[in-house]
């Protein structure tokens, strides 16, 4: 795991930099330009943490089956999806919550996620603001199917973690709102109370570009089990030398 020391930073993007939105429910200003759900950019405060720094792969979660007696991921015997090193998929959001806490772990909030994505400055991209190409990551369909986790050590983070963006998008523990930057707490957000969707972080392997950069969100029911999401589990842990 990757140590992320805790601290505040920057969350979400600023609105200069989003793509504009339209308002068709707006019938008197058809044309108002909306907040879109990486707005408005706000700061938080997190506890120091740690992060797998891989994606939870096949190999891992064929232990967690063994010793729970869970059910297998869907796609579990698909040829395609099913190397040792490949990040396990056809998992709920429930599943990848039992998983880490099978492991005595649990799923990343929102803004732990980010703040590991970002490393130790704000950037575009885990790596950086260099363009993404499939060098630094699997997006836009090029490799057709997820890959072993830590084949790109160019699309890296400042922390040491891997696909953070692209390969298979990560559930993580917040139920989404769009809005929900106006109204978040700073000192460790979890999201709001209760919802329909989870947050899903990082893009994946058929991401469109745009898609990849780290403050990208999105969200799904939390019983969907698909070829695109994984995820990855954290810890608790105190700053060094607390």
């Amino acid at each position: 795991m990757a140590f992320i020391p805790g601290g505040v930073y920057e969350m979400g993007s600023k609105k200069s930099l989003m793509e504009i939105q339209m308002d068709p429910t707006d019938i008197l200003n058809p044309d108002r330009h909306t907040l879109g759900p990486e707005d408005p950019a706000h700061e938080v405060d997190i506890d120091a943490f740690y992060i797998d720094l891989y994606e939870v792969t096949n190999a891992d979660y064929r232990k967690f089956l063994e010793a729970a007696n869970h059910e297998k991921p869907r796609f579990w015997e698909d040829p395609e999806l099913n190397d040792p090193r490949q990040p396990v998929v056809g998992v709920s959001w429930t599943d990848a919550e039992r998983y880490c806490a099978w492991n005595k772990k649990r799923l990343p909030t929102e803004a732990e996620w980010e703040k590991a994505a970002r490393g130790k400055k704000p950037v575009t991209y885990p790596w950086g603001e260099d363009p993404p190409d499939k060098s630094k990551l699997n997006f836009n369909d090029e490799f057709k199917k997820p890959l072993p986790v830590g084949s790109f050590e160019a699309g890296k983070s400042d922390h040491g973690v891997y696909d953070l963006s692209g390969n298979v998008a990560e559930w993580v523990q917040d139920w989404h709102w769009a809005q929900y930057y106006l109204f978040s707490a700073k000192k460790n957000p979890r999201g709001p109370k209760k919802g329909q969707y989870k947050v899903v972080r990082g893009g994946h392997w058929m991401s469109v570009p745009d898609d990849t950069r780290l403050t990208y969100r999105n969200a799904s029911v939390p019983s969907v089990k698909n070829k695109l999401f994984g995820f990855r589990c954290v810890k608790d842990a105190r700053q060094p030398g607390d």
